[in-house]
């Protein structure tokens, strides 16, 4: 990544964002081209929706681009990471957000094989996918690159009923620990950032009838995460001054993960 003068600009990066869209993805997508990055937005089936962030990020003087594959499979992440580089010349900056919560609880006694399966594949193989193609592109910057994965407060204390998703971000936490120190040396930096309770479509069932009025009596700091209040968290990752910080899961919560 060639150096940049001014602290908080992005300008001339190029940066990858899964599930950039809509909800935490959106807000990333929105805020990287903000400061300044060049942003590929990627995404499965919602094309609408894709081509109208892709304005919105123009719209704030950058080059954007959309890109829909199933980055669940090899080939898919694959070809999100090569249109990105064909696009803007190389990856500097990748945030992987995309991934599922399935709503219905299930103690882990009835949890189906296919929902398991389907968690795992989601959420731990995209991951995988999209951060070795990631890893590869940024290995041939003279300067390194950004990765940041969306993890969760699940994945550091569990969640009851829930088990396959908090599997699912623990084994992400454990991955970017591991991907951090091999990639230190060549100027990548991996870290997470771990929500908890985020006002998105995702969790507009819990949100229902009063739900989330009680879920943010329950939360220190007495309301629900925007989903801009975890892009800009990420989006400080993907800055110069960040160089030092790697292998880090940065909680953002409102202080929920500290109590009981």
């Amino acid at each position: 990544m060639a150096p940049i003068m001014e602290p908080f600009s992005l300008k001339g990066r190029r940066a990858v964002i899964t599930g950039g869209s809509r909800g935490i993805g959106g807000a990333v997508s929105m805020l990287l081209a903000r400061a300044g990055a060049d942003v590929c937005i990627g995404y499965h089936s919602r094309t609408a929706e894709s081509s109208q962030m892709r304005e919105r990020c123009k719209a704030a003087g950058v080059r954007a681009t959309t890109y829909a594959s199933d980055i669940s499979t090899p080939k898919g992440a694959k070809d999100l990471i090569a249109f990105t580089v064909h696009e803007f010349g190389g990856v500097d900056i990748c945030v992987h957000s995309a991934g599922i919560w399935p709503v219905q609880e299930a103690p882990v006694s009835t949890l189906a094989d296919d929902r398991w399966a389907n968690t795992m594949r989601q959420n731990v193989d995209a991951m995988f996918f999209v951060a070795r193609e990631a890893a590869r592109a940024m290995e041939k910057n003279e300067d390194g690159g950004r990765i940041v994965l969306v993890a969760s407060t699940a994945g550091q204390r569990g969640e009851a009923m829930h088990a396959d998703y908090a599997a699912s971000k623990g084994a992400m936490i454990a991955f970017v620990k591991s991907m951090a120190v091999e990639l230190a040396p060549k100027g990548i930096t991996v870290n997470s950032i771990a929500p908890g309770w985020v006002d998105t479509e995702m969790c507009a069932e819990p949100f229902a009838n009063g739900g989330k009025e009680r879920i943010a009596k329950g939360i220190p700091v007495g309301r629900i995460a925007s989903a801009a209040d975890i892009a800009f968290p990420i989006v400080s990752l993907c800055f110069d001054g960040a160089r030092h910080i790697t292998g880090e899961i940065v909680n953002v919560n409102g202080g929920s993960v500290l109590c009981g």
